[in-house]
Order: structure tokens, then C-alpha cells, then sequence
């Protein structure tokens, strides 16, 4: 395994979950079900699934599209979504 990129890869991606809209859902969903375990495992298993079709997305998209115009095409999707919710839109 390499080690580095897996590191790299946890503190990216534990750094940005933190305090985002699922990790309040989850919380929310936790304190008003009581039931830690199933709510545990149907969020692992949907982070799972949505991080699998991201690395198959990315694994298939960096084979035709070049790394520039992701890279350009992530800056402005973050871009419109901040003006949506800026806006009152999101």
C-alpha cells in the first residue's frame, strides 16, 4: 500500500467532512433515533459507495479528460455553488 497517498487521502478527506451537512445529518438522524449502530453502518456504506463511483469516475475521467480542465471544471462547480447559496438559491 502507499502509505503516503493513503494518509494524504484520510486527513483530506476527515479535514473536509468535519462539520459538513451529512456529518449534521448524522448527528441529527443519531440523537433522534437512538439506534448508533445502523446509523453507523448505512452512513459507512453510503460514504463507501460514493467514494467508489468518485475513484472509478476520476480512474475512467483522467484517461480522456486532461487534469487542467478537472482542475478548472472543480473551481467553478465550487464557484456557482457558493454564489447559489450566497444568493439564497441553495
Amino acid at each position: 500500500m502507499e502509505w503516503k497517498v493513503f494518509l494524504t487521502t484520510f486527513a483530506l478527506i476527515f479535514l473536509a467532512e468535519l462539520g459538513d451537512k451529512t456529518q449534521l445529518a448524522v448527528l441529527a438522524l443519531s440523537a433522534r433515533e437512538r439506534a448508533p449502530i445502523p446509523i453507523l453502518v448505512g452512513a459507512l456504506v453510503a460514504f463507501g459507495l460514493a467514494t467508489g463511483l468518485a475513484v472509478l469516475v476520476g480512474l475512467i475521467g483522467g484517461r480522456y479528460i486532461p487534469m487542467e480542465w478537472v482542475e478548472k471544471g472543480a473551481a467553478l462547480a465550487f464557484i456557482l455553488i457558493g454564489l447559489l447559496i450566497l444568493v439564497g438559491k441553495l
